[in-house]
């Protein structure tokens, strides 16, 4: 049974803390370089999404004119594709460079905040080192602080590309897919827009999926990282021991207490591995399943001409298209899960500096 490691308060404090801290990046000096860059991914999201919207209506018109077999509607429908490729291509090279941007100017304002309240030259006499479960802030500041500022901005990225796909795209879906006609036990009856309420059960099951195999990922990351974390200081205050730089306290051997902090890192991996594997499972077979899903849905209206070739390969795609973007909390599970765990270290790092310069009883 996994029990948190930490001794503060709960998880809403350590992230209101984190919070705290790190949103001065959004206010002061820096603050108009940082909106700067939130608008120029927020315009970036807005456009990769008409172009994607421009293929999807693509694929109709290019699937019809295969259908039809019109060959000079063929490289109409090839000299069209072009421009939609090039523009989708430069629009994903900006985002990476603006998002990748915005997370190094923040990760930087952010170390060198805690930096500097760790380096103070002024520790109160007596509060100059940080016990407990701080062992080793230096590595809190130089790999927990770079996730929880990188996560953030992939993820609220996406958040929005995949709030802005699913209002555009489910009117694709609705408008292409129509009503399905229904006759069961001699009743018939119609189910309006099938194709929209298939794709949110479709997605509701998967993100339940996830949660019943990995529901305790966030506190298993967590862990791992405060394993990983003593493993490394165990290792260097025996480095340190030998060199001569600490002397040598009483208690058990070097060997020992490294062998005994390497056994709970492998045992807490072991943990972690099955964690991410039953989550693969729920979330790769949905990848494999879900163009197929879109497919069959189709095939009714097909068969019954109802629908073109052209429309039956625009609505699968624009099925698999708002899948995605429902299954956002899906997909990034295993990422919300590694951020939650690392801005809770950076928060109790935070909590340990402001309990060091609090003035001694």
């Amino acid at each position: 049974m996994l029990t948190r490691s930490s001794f503060f308060p709960g998880e809403k404090q350590l992230l209101g803390r984190f919070w705290q801290s790190a949103s001065g990046y959004w206010r002061g000096p820096s603050a108009w370089t940082a909106w700067l860059l939130v608008i120029a991914l927020i315009v970036n999201v807005v456009l990769q999404l008409l172009t994607q919207y421009g293929l999807n209506f693509w694929n109709r018109d290019f699937f019809n004119a295969v259908g039809r077999k019109d060959q000079a509607e063929l490289l109409f429908q090839a000299l069209r594709f072009l421009p939609l490729a090039a523009a989708s291509i430069a629009l994903t090279v900006f985002s990476v460079w603006a998002r990748m941007t915005l997370q190094r100017s923040w990760r930087e304002w952010l170390s060198n905040h805690l930096y500097a309240d760790w380096l103070t030259d002024d520790p109160p006499p007596g509060r100059s080192s940080i016990e407990g479960h701080h062992e080793a802030p230096e590595y809190r500041i130089a790999e927990d602080a770079k996730v929880a500022t990188d996560f953030p901005i992939d993820l609220v990225t996406g958040l929005l590309q995949s709030v802005l796909t699913i209002g555009t795209f489910v009117g694709v879906l609705w408008s292409v897919g129509g009503s399905l006609a229904v006759e069961f036990d001699g009743i018939s009856f119609a189910i309006p827009g099938y194709l929209v309420l298939a794709v949110i059960a479709y997605s509701a099951l998967l993100a339940i999926g996830i949660w019943l195999t990995a529901g305790r990922l966030t506190r298993v990351i967590e862990e791992n990282k405060r394993m990983e974390a003593e493993l490394r200081a165990i290792g260097t205050h025996v480095r340190e021991t030998r060199e001569g730089k600490l002397e040598q306290g009483p208690g058990i051997s070097d060997r020992h207490a490294v062998g005994a902090a390497l056994k709970a890192v492998i045992a807490i991996w072991r943990i972690y591995c099955w964690q991410l594997m039953r989550m693969t499972l729920v979330t790769y077979t949905g990848l494999l399943v879900t163009p197929v899903v879109g497919l069959l849905l189709c095939l009714p209206k097909y068969l019954d001409d109802t629908i073109t070739l052209g429309e039956v390969v625009q609505a699968s795609a624009a099925f698999v298209v708002v899948q995605t973007a429902f299954n956002w909390f899906t997909d990034n599970y295993a990422k919300l899960a590694e951020w939650t765990a690392s801005a809770n270290r950076v928060a109790e790092l935070l909590l340990a500096l402001d309990a060091d310069r609090a003035p001694s009883a």
